[in-house]
């Protein structure tokens, strides 16, 4: 695979202050690439010479021309929602996501760029699948606003690499997890349990939990998003390890590997969420050379191995008398 150095045109990372943007962000800026990352805030440490960042709000479109114009590829990666609070209000889901990835095409257009990766939902976009694993050629279903603002960019940038020429790499990415995620909100299941098993705290299910994710490491998601900046034609790929395994597994797995009991609460299962999701990664491994290589088991070993004392560490903090 070749580097993405070599052109010496700029690449716009669109979210590239969250989670899977700094990883990638992070990949780019070893293989000598010159970077745009494009956010709210973007971070301070990436003003270093190589990489711009260029403020902006993506709902309305704000600095998007400042970030994409010269770029010879976009890395679209943001989204303001989550499938577990988006159905909350689908009208600013659509509003914030939609409408700003319609800004951004628009924008990319005008400015006559004409290469995006995009950032999909393979634990959304297929709702309850009829069978598995799931291929990209399933129907699409999604049970949540998420999935389906997921689908509805898919279909836009389908329409815009039909009409306008623009090569549209769509990737269905399943459950990454790794260093970095964040450990307190309602997303990355690994990254919360982890926390909580070491911070000593209960943990809560919905359902019984033996609902089924397909889960990959964040290094071969990364792995993934670099190969598709070498895409020669518009594609859909699932992103994931192939696998599938229940909430109670990764349980089992993330005790045994912290040494610690795990105190469990399972709450009433929740409509939205898919029963059972496992991709389908052939097609990635023909078209992109690309391939899964971390099991679950060996990510989370590294993911714990990253996060262990600085939990312990805040832990100790949180427990120690006030002076």
């Amino acid at each position: 695979m070749n580097d993405l150095s070599q052109s010496g045109a700029e690449i716009a990372v669109l979210g590239g202050d969250g989670f899977l943007g700094t990883h990638l962000v992070n990949a780019l800026l070893s293989q000598g690439a010159r970077l745009r990352v494009y956010g709210r805030n973007p971070r301070e440490r990436y003003r270093n010479g190589t990489v711009v960042a260029v403020r902006g709000n993506f709902a309305d479109g704000s600095a998007l021309e400042e970030a994409v114009d010269g770029a010879s590829l976009v890395y679209h990666l943001v989204s303001s929602t989550i499938p577990s609070t988006s159905n909350a209000d689908p009208i600013a889901d659509v509003q914030s996501n939609l409408i700003g990835s319609l800004h951004l095409l628009e924008t990319m257009k005008r400015c006559g760029v004409n290469r995006i990766v995009y950032a999909s939902s393979g634990g959304t976009v297929y709702g309850n699948p009829r069978n598995l694993p799931v291929a990209e050629d399933h129907s699409l279903d999604p049970l949540c606003s998420y999935g389906i603002v997921k689908v509805a960019v898919e279909k836009y940038l389908n329409m815009f690499s039909c009409v306008d020429g623009m090569t549209a790499t769509v990737l269905r990415l399943s459950n990454p997890y790794g260093p970095l995620q964040r450990a307190h909100g309602a997303q990355g299941v690994i990254s919360v349990f982890a926390h909580k098993i070491l911070a000593g705290q209960n943990i809560e299910v919905w359902g019984d939990g033996t609902t089924v994710r397909d889960y990959i490491y964040i290094d071969d998601v990364v792995d993934a998003m670099l190969r598709a900046a070498h895409a020669t034609h518009s594609g859909v790929y699932n992103i994931g390890s192939g696998v599938g395994h229940s909430l109670n597994r990764i349980l089992e797995i993330l005790a045994d590997v912290i040494g610690k009991k795990v105190n469990v609460r399972y709450l009433p299962k929740r409509s939205f969420d898919v029963r059972e999701i496992v991709l389908d990664v052939r097609r990635a491994r023909a078209e992109l050379g690309w391939q899964p290589e971390t099991s679950l088991e060996e990510g989370i070993r590294r993911y714990c191995s990253t996060v262990a004392d600085q939990i312990q560490t805040a832990v100790r903090l949180a427990n120690a008398p006030i002076a």
